[in-house]
């Protein structure tokens, strides 16, 4: 993973777009976190955009070695 700055901010870094990650749901009211897709960066973006807003704002990227929020990368 090679860092870039997102939105001027060095951390967090942000993977490349090929680079797998897992796009994720976690409700407040629920500790259990659901997987909604795994693989390219890129293509979790896609299938993040496709969610509503109130999902997006709990959708959650993890790289092997951090997580960020959804709405974090797509403002970057």
């Amino acid at each position: 993973m090679r860092c870039r700055p997102v939105g001027g901010i060095a951390p967090p870094c942000v993977p490349s777009p090929s680079a797998n990650v897992r796009l994720y749901f976690l409700d407040d009211g629920d500790p259990v976190a659901v997987t909604l897709f795994y693989g390219p960066l890129a293509e979790a973006m896609q299938a993040g955009r496709r969610e509503p807003a109130e999902v997006q704002a709990a959708l959650w990227i993890a790289t092997e070695n951090d997580v960020v929020a959804f709405l974090d990368l797509e403002d970057g």
